[in-house]
């Protein structure tokens, strides 16, 4: 009975239901997500066409009218979709290399001509370009594409009903070649545009690859760090030596985690698109997560272990989720502060956007990351004389 009586046997249930209610709050974001302001390209080229009665008819101004009067939000809410007019194709290639908008949507410079030859003898469909930004993010993207093509439909029905009206006034009757060319007036054409390919983990290699290292990381920086409270300084030189030390056990360890997670990941069927490039990206993630483990550990000493097992289960939810799918808080609060999500960044840059290995913002803030975490971590060979001190008063 005296197990019954141990504090903290009588504290496990209020411990287990914490636990519980912790964790389940990393569940949130993906219960059901949905877009806000999210970026889409809308391109009008059409040219319109001057109709007999002298008049001109220019459908593409009129569908985008349309998409954005549709798009209009209710009172109080923001829009799904951030429509965001984009002069040409170049420019929204080069957009989307900059991960500016998650698609597009191309209306070509004939669309007008093709639409008014629907009444005539000759009928034609006319095409509206689809591009998909897959690499940029899975969720964002499928969910853009779904859009999209929802629009087009939407028009497609629209069109058909006006042009059965049409000749339904003037007393005509449909042809063979009318009612094929109104089965589907208007065509998609879909384009991915970077995309992910086979063997990525249906796009989510960076993600996948995170967590191995992250994990890596934390056990790399508590070894060490246990290994060098063991050792005892007699002064500060003596602790930021060892220190020194450290951070050069952390850049092999970089080196064998980097290489060593993307040969494994090679070996098991992943696409790995340029294998030295992704090898050094991972190594650099790898040394820059551990200077900044190591880091806090010199200060708050093991305690400061669960902080990053915490950010873990936290941040993976995020790291699938384009930032457009989280509330606010989530976006600014927790999304923002997470170091991973640069590391997922840059490996997205790897792997579907074909830049390779540079000097781009995911690397600079990485970098940026461990260069602050060293300068931290060397501050803690302060510590040696309040631990003497302290050490003295107990004997005393």
């Amino acid at each position: 009975m005296k197990l019954l009586k141990n504090k903290f046997v009588l504290l496990s249930p209020i411990i287990v239901l914490a636990v519980v209610m912790i964790f389940s709050l990393t569940m949130i974001p993906s219960v059901n997500p949905k877009p806000e302001n999210l970026p889409i390209a809308l391109v009008n080229q059409d040219q319109g066409v001057m109709l007999p009665d002298q008049s001109k008819l220019n459908m593409g101004q009129t569908i985008m009218e349309q998409i954005r009067k549709k798009a209009e939000p209710a009172s109080g809410k923001k829009p799904t979709i951030e429509w965001v007019s984009v002069k040409n194709q170049k420019e929204v290639k080069k957009g989307m290399d900059e991960h500016e908008y998650y698609a597009a949507l191309v209306i070509p410079k004939d669309f007008s001509k093709k639409q008014a030859s629907l009444q005539t003898p000759n009928p034609s469909s006319s095409e509206v370009m689809i591009l998909i930004n897959q690499g940029m993010n899975t969720m964002a993207s499928t969910a853009a594409s779904q859009m999209l093509n929802g629009i087009v439909n939407h028009i497609n029905d629209n069109m058909r009903t006006q042009v059965l009206s049409g000749i339904e006034k003037k007393g005509g009757t449909l042809s063979t070649k009318q009612a094929a060319v109104l089965a589907s007036p208007i065509k998609n054409v879909v384009t991915e545009v970077h995309a992910t390919g086979s063997h990525s983990a249906n796009g989510n290699a960076p993600i996948s690859l995170f967590q191995p290292l992250w994990m890596a990381s934390i056990a790399g920086a508590a070894i060490v760090s246990l290994m060098l409270n063991k050792i005892s300084f007699s002064n500060r030189i003596q602790k930021f030596v060892n220190q020194l030390v450290q951070v050069l056990i952390g850049a092999v360890l970089a080196i064998i985690a980097g290489f060593g997670l993307t040969w494994v990941a090679d070996a098991i069927g992943l696409n790995i698109p340029d294998f030295t490039n992704i090898a050094l990206f991972l190594s650099i993630a790898f040394f820059s997560f551990f200077l900044m483990i190591s880091a806090v550990l010199s200060w708050l000493g093991m305690k400061g272990l669960p902080l990053f097992v915490i950010t873990l289960f936290f941040g993976v939810p995020l790291l699938s989720m384009a930032p457009e799918f989280m509330s606010a808080f989530y976006r600014n609060w927790i999304y923002s502060w997470l170091p991973m999500r640069f590391m997922v960044d840059g490996l997205r840059e790897l792997f579907f956007f074909d830049k390779g290995l540079n000097w781009d913002h995911p690397t600079v803030v990485l970098v940026g990351i461990g260069l602050v975490s060293f300068v931290v971590f060397v501050a803690s060979a302060l510590k040696v004389k309040q631990d003497r001190e302290k050490e003295h008063q107990f004997q005393q």
